[in-house]
């Protein structure tokens, strides 16, 4: 039995969805996957076990994004800067601290008509998502006061989301005191790059100091996509490599060579590598200072500009949504066109580039709002690269039906692509399992360490 139940937040409550007839199930886990970055949002999923067979399967999912407290719930919604203030300036007299969110959430468990428990102290588990673990995470691991005091250690690389991931994590502890916590954290899957990857060329005591290294994000969803691929094509994981596209508003790809992340794009932060909604991607470091003289900006305007006013939305003047630049681009604007196909371009460069870093290519997968979702991404991104092996079914790339695992390449492809929808949660709370289970192993791979 599968169910979902989505949990609306707004400046009036809460609003339960739907309501889920529970019935021989027990509460084995709560994921919890918060991003509060200022008035963006906090995601919270929540996961059961079959009381029978023991076997992890989703019951139900609170998936909102808050904006002052207002769900938004569009995935790569945009805001107008005007909404943004009107929908801030009517949340401020309603905001709750992370605490109270929290609450609010335990809450909705043991509602007595919405609610699947009788009380929270059927709780056996809660995990945590971290965005940043730096080089002392290469694995999900179970929160003790060190744990939380090498996160913290953590803030400085991840000063936008860190700090909101301990409230989060703090929130949790407090109001669960008895319960065991686990963080599961966006880099480690990418610390089995190799030093060639995720070394920059600039002084080596950059690195030795500072930690100023290449580290990747998303590794959740790259992780779970991969696993997902080779199930698909019924091949072991250990025999396959793939380059993995996560592509909403912030956008990344990965090569997964054989289970081990080997290259990613994002670097030290979430801004290199792909075009995205905001987020400019890739770019010559030498333009920075040259802007920062020619228009008199602060560097937190240039820091502003390079994350929020950047990538689809600054090419295009139009939107960072994808779905309002491929409708522009129908309408003949040629500034949207030029950004779609800017974004395109990237990810058929890095998929020929990954392609090269394996050594041969098995498989490319899409994930994402953006990738499961445009067919017409798809098919611009992966056109022109029949030469590697890969021939797109366009037919079942158009009709592809969404939030299904489904392959869209054409029958003897040599190399397959395919959709899967992502489920960072779902490996929130696997790895919850794994952690108090001891078997969670480390991404990390021996004899790649970078000298210090």
């Amino acid at each position: 039995m599968v169910g979902t139940f989505i949990l609306f937040f707004g400046w009036f409550g809460f609003n339960p969805g739907s309501t889920l007839a529970a019935t021989d199930l027990r509460i084995s886990v709560i994921a919890v996957n918060t991003f509060l970055a200022g008035v963006t949002g906090a995601v919270v999923a929540l996961y059961w076990t079959f009381a029978r067979t023991g076997k992890m399967d989703i019951i139900m999912g609170c998936n909102g994004t808050l904006a002052g407290l207002v769900a938004v719930t569009a995935p790569c919604a945009y805001v107008p800067p005007w909404a943004a203030v009107i929908i801030g300036a009517i949340a401020v007299p309603f905001m709750f601290t992370t605490a109270h969110i929290v609450e609010r959430v335990l809450k909705v468990l043991v509602h007595p008509e919405h609610g699947v428990l009788k009380s929270v102290k059927e709780l056996e588990a809660v995990g945590h998502r971290v965005v940043h673990g730096g080089e002392k995470f290469a694995s999900s691991v179970l929160v003790t006061p060190e744990v939380e005091a090498m996160i913290e250690e953590c803030v400085v690389l991840a000063p936008l989301h860190n700090p909101h991931n301990l409230r989060g994590l703090n929130a949790a502890c407090g109001l669960l005191p008895g319960v065991p916590h686990v963080a599961v954290f966006d880099t480690a899957f990418h610390q089995s790059m190799p030093p060639k990857a995720f070394i920059y060329g600039l002084p080596y005591e950059l690195y030795s100091r500072h930690g100023i290294r290449r580290y990747g994000f998303h590794g959740t969803s790259h992780r779970f996509v991969s696993i997902r691929t080779a199930r698909l094509l019924d091949r072991p994981l250990e025999h396959v490599r793939i380059v993995t596209c996560h592509l909403g508003n912030g956008c990344s790809m990965a090569a997964v060579d054989r289970g081990h992340s080997v290259d990613t794009t994002m670097g030290f932060t979430p801004l290199e590598g792909l075009l995205m909604g905001t987020r400019s991607g890739d770019l010559d470091a030498a333009i920075l200072p040259w802007v920062m003289t020619m228009e008199d900006v602060t560097l937190s305007q240039l820091n502003a500009m390079l994350n929020k006013h950047s990538g689809l939305y600054g090419i295009s003047g139009v939107s960072s949504d994808m779905r309002e630049i491929e409708h522009a681009c129908a309408t003949g604007n040629k500034r949207a066109r030029l950004a779609f196909d800017i974004f395109c371009y990237r990810i058929r460069k890095y998929v020929g580039a990954y392609a090269a870093a394996m050594g041969g290519l098995d498989a490319v997968t899409f994930t994402g709002g953006i990738g499961e979702n445009s067919s017409l991404v798809r098919q611009t991104s992966l056109s022109g690269l029949e030469f590697l092996g890969i021939e797109l079914d366009e037919e079942t790339n158009r009709a592809a039906p969404r939030g299904k695992e489904i392959l869209v390449s054409r029958a003897g492809s040599r190399v397959a692509v395919a959709i899967i929808p992502t489920n960072e949660e779902r490996v929130i709370a696997r790895d919850t399992v794994r952690v108090l289970g001891g078997v969670m192993p480390s991404f990390a791979v021996p004899g790649t360490e970078a000298p210090r």
